[in-house]
């Protein structure tokens, strides 16, 4: 019997990545006898998402996640590789007049609800704004009646539509933010820490929402966080980024229950566990390395207990071991 599924997955990344130009102004180049200097913010990332299911990418900050965000929204386009939405080469047709209509396909909702919603809109034209600008309504009545429709599917009331974003708490902020993201009907949204300004009661009622969003819409997110006990919450897949790589991609329960990179093993062992109270938590071990200097062969070695010489200087490659996908020389020599 065929194990082939029938369908290819809503969302495909291939090798994508992403280098910014950091490099000193021209002048103190030349005088300073220095070559451009470029960060590789995203180097090498591949991974697929089935429609209807959730991706959560882990990592500490500056491992490169909300640029992963950004690239697969438009607003960077890749130094190299491909991301492929439904079957189709995503960045080529941004670039072309049928970029407008795959936009609305793909939204985003981002991380920081006070910074994210303009300050001088009232919430009917913050949320109404997508449809207008897709030309998806133009009739001022059947717009106000979608704003409100689409405020009571986050919890809130089609009464709020007149009130000022300053007049709401940051977790009804973030629940404007996802009721915009709606408004166009997307099939992929991503969610660049979308709770992780929140307090923890709120983030629980905004989780929620969009879970139960994803039931009834089918949608599919990438969602990323550096909150492990959220992630276990609402993910399908994980997978944990270190200096703009995948280090490990795996099915949720997998992940966490056996977990075999030693970064992800040092990420769990930080967790509070409820039931293990008496028991010291484990920190995580050293810093992140420079980006602009990162250490050669597996980046991660000079904070790794098994790095030996390969890991030094070979840069290991990602390898799929029963099911799990890692990048570790000391896992595919059997080591640990």
């Amino acid at each position: 019997m065929s194990t082939t599924p029938l369908t290819s997955p809503l969302v495909q990344a291939r090798d994508l990545a992403m280098s910014f130009d950091v490099s000193p102004p021209w002048l103190n180049r030349v005088l300073e006898r220095k070559p451009r200097q470029y960060l590789a913010a995203v180097d090498g990332v591949s991974f697929e998402i089935e429609k209807g299911k959730t991706l959560a990418l882990v990592g500490e900050s500056g491992c490169g996640k909300s640029t992963v965000a950004r690239l697969l929204v438009g607003l960077y386009a890749p130094t190299r590789g491909d991301f492929q939405f439904d079957g189709l080469d995503a960045h080529g047709i941004f670039k072309t007049a049928g970029g407008l209509k795959l936009r609305s396909r793909i939204q985003m909702i981002f991380q920081d609800p006070y910074a994210s919603l303009n300050p001088r809109w009232i919430v009917e034209d913050i949320v109404g704004e997508p449809l207008i600008e897709h030309g998806l309504i133009t009739d001022k009545d059947q717009l106000k009646a979608k704003v409100g429709d689409l405020l009571k599917s986050v919890g809130l009331s089609p009464l709020d539509m007149v009130k000022y974003p300053h007049q709401f708490s940051g977790g009804q902020r973030q629940r404007i933010s996802i009721a915009r993201a709606l408004a166009t009907e997307p099939e992929f949204l991503v969610c660049d820490e979308p709770t992780s300004a929140l307090d923890v009661s709120v983030q629980a009622q905004v989780l929620n929402i969009m879970k139960d969003l994803q039931r009834s819409r089918g949608l599919t997110y990438l969602f990323i966080s550096h909150n492990l006990a959220v992630v276990r919450h609402v993910s399908d897949q994980v997978g944990v980024m270190y200096l703009g790589r995948l280090v490990e991609l795996a099915d949720k329960h997998t992940l966490f229950d056996n977990p075999r990179h030693p970064y992800t093993r040092m990420l769990i062992d930080a967790i509070p566990k409820m039931h293990d109270t008496g028991r010291a938590r484990t920190p995580v071990q050293g810093e992140v390395p420079n980006p602009l200097n990162p250490p050669t062969g597996c980046t991660f070695h000079p904070r790794c207990p098994h790095a030996n010489d390969r890991c030094r200087s070979t840069r290991p490659q990602f390898l799929d071991f029963a099911g799990v996908k890692i990048a570790c020389h000391a896992v595919e020599e059997g080591r640990i």
